[in-house]
């Protein structure tokens, strides 16, 4: 009798221990050194259910957003929450998470916390994963969903440097409430929470979306302003107060709606830093403002800066590719599939002190002579917590892209003349490592025009050669795919393959940084030179580039 009450006891307490949950403590190192700033990790297991969290988020006092898992033992699915706010929630399951890794289990073992672990092994994206587990907790439970059935993994290494390691493991009574798995209302599927994830992480500021440019007498008048008899589109568009360190893209989807030829494309921005901008000249008429003039006999409106009028900031230099997407299907290549539009995204932070907090005029242009032209979709995307500084402040001196090509601005032809791009300008105060942001891209003419002809480029301040080089593309063979009618030749060669001056066809062109060093307060002077090409016949030679100070 008495030998059965014992053993009645004895089943009692290990039930009850069995029952019990436990609260891991872990903390993150890098090279064996630990990131103390971040809130701990913590994991709640019992038989049930594994909850990953941090120590700030169980007392209500974690930064927004922040996520939060749940693995439901009893049905095998693995939940995340991303928290955006105190009443703002985000779930996701996935049924099947906890048996996607395969594991290589070891005879290796140590002691983490007084308990003999495991090791099992795995790859991850081409990373190397240890984990070391224990079967002596009585439950199963990780830092993150690797390992979670292999017992209660203590640490975490990710090729062998990133480490997640228990520093201290509590038996509990059971797992709060306020922490336990609770009961989801709504759950979405994996692909829209990572999408709404994902884009909640910055600011995303969409511009255009499938919009027309083309040439016709009458554009349609909406919410998109329209130049030119449509080929550029412009928009303004409100951006946030941002901080100092923030990271900004713009990216830029084209396809071809009709128009079969490689043009000329730019992403730009107004500048309003004077009285007169280049919006006033595509409302009243491009001879409205100033104009360049070199000797050539020719004038040139809205291409420099002079006292009281900003051209506008190139923000992005791009090129179409030859019919994209409306033309794939008029050539088949065996083995090759045509690309279905053109992506292009670029790095344009040192704008951001000339947008935060104000609203701006952002366009588009595409030189083109067709009623079908191109549809774009454009988007402004802004990232915090960047390294990359933006420019306190951003001056723009020049551009010769004649983006009010059909609006009457004639092409940059002036570099016939020796005295080339000549512009002055003057700097508040004595500043100190100023760059030029320089765009450059040859074009015109056919075997002996600039676009095919290589032509040194060489930059000149206050009368001193500053900066000399030749831009020149080598790589638009790789872009063939992105050309479904480019014109071929009888040596095997396409339009599309052959190098050209800083441009291929669906590329664009990377601005250069040219260092001006430290200037002082007053007059200073740009000059761009460049030996353009004669003409012959019909055909002419140009070149597009634009000046921006960074300072």
């Amino acid at each position: 009798m008495i030998k059965n009450i014992v053993t009645l006891v004895c089943l009692f307490i290990s039930m009850q221990v069995s029952a019990q949950g436990w609260k891991v403590t872990f903390q993150r190192s890098y090279n064996d050194k630990v990131q103390s700033a971040e809130d701990p990790l913590l994991v709640f297991a019992d038989k049930d259910q594994t909850i990953i969290t941090t120590d700030r988020a169980t007392q209500s006092q974690a930064k927004y957003p922040y996520e939060t898992y749940y693995i439901d033992r009893n049905n095998a699915a693995y939940f995340k929450q991303m928290n955006f706010s105190a009443d703002k929630q985000l779930v996701t399951k996935d049924l099947a998470l906890l048996g996607k890794s395969t594991y290589n289990l070891t005879n290796e073992t140590k002691v983490i916390l007084g308990y003999t672990c495991k090791k099992a092994t795995t790859s991850v994206n081409s990373n190397t994963i240890e984990l070391w587990y224990t079967d002596e907790l009585g439950v199963q439970g990780a830092p993150n969903e690797l390992g979670q059935q292999l017992g209660f993994v203590l640490e975490y290494v990710r090729n062998g440097n990133t480490k997640i390691t228990a520093t201290k493991a509590e038996k509990i009574k059971r797992i709060p409430n306020h922490v336990a798995l609770p009961k989801f209302d709504e759950v979405v599927d994996g692909p829209t929470y990572q999408d709404i994830v994902w884009k909640s992480r910055f600011i995303h500021i969409p511009i255009f979306q499938d919009e027309q440019i083309n040439f016709v007498d009458q554009p349609k008048q909406d919410s998109i302003l329209r130049f030119a008899s449509g080929t550029v589109i412009l928009k303004k568009v409100k951006v946030p107060k941002l901080d100092t360190n923030s990271q900004a893209f713009v990216q830029l989807i084209e396809k071809s709606n009709g128009d079969a030829y490689d043009r000329t494309g730019s992403v730009f921005m107004i500048a309003e830093d004077q009285a007169t901008s280049f919006l006033d000249g595509m409302k009243n008429g491009m001879q409205t403002l100033p104009k360049y003039s070199n000797g050539d006999g020719k004038e040139y409106p809205g291409m420099v800066r002079t006292a009281g009028f900003s051209p506008v900031y190139e923000l992005m230099r791009f090129f179409t590719p030859f019919g994209v997407s409306h033309f794939n299907d008029r050539l088949t290549l065996k083995g090759k599939t045509w690309q279905d539009s053109s992506i292009y995204r670029q790095d344009v932070s040192e704008f951001l002190s000339v947008m935060s907090g104000k609203e701006v005029y952002i366009g588009t242009y595409i030189g083109n002579y067709d009623k079908g032209g191109h549809r774009v979709s454009l988007e402004l995307t802004i990232h915090p917590g960047s390294s990359r500084m933006a420019s306190p402040q951003v001056m723009s001196i020049f551009n010769t892209t004649n983006v009010m090509e059909m609006g009457g601005q004639t092409y940059a032809t002036f570099f016939s003349e020796e005295k080339g791009l000549e512009i002055s300008f003057d700097l508040p105060e004595d500043t100190k490592n100023v760059q030029l942001r320089y765009i450059t891209t040859g074009h015109g003419g056919w075997g002996n025009g600039d676009e095919f002809v290589p032509k040194e480029n060489t930059i000149l301040l206050d009368d001193k050669v500053v900066f000399s080089f030749t831009p020149w593309r080598t790589d638009c063979g790789s872009y063939r795919l992105y050309n479904p009618v480019s014109g071929n030749f009888q040596n095997g060669l396409s339009s599309s393959d052959l190098s050209r001056s800083n441009w291929c066809p669906g590329t664009i062109t990377n601005p250069n940084y040219i260092n001006l060093g430290d200037l002082k307060a007053g007059k200073h002077t740009i000059r761009v030179k460049i030996p353009q090409g004669e003409p012959e016949g019909s055909s002419f030679s140009f070149w597009n580039v634009s000046g921006v100070l960074l300072y």
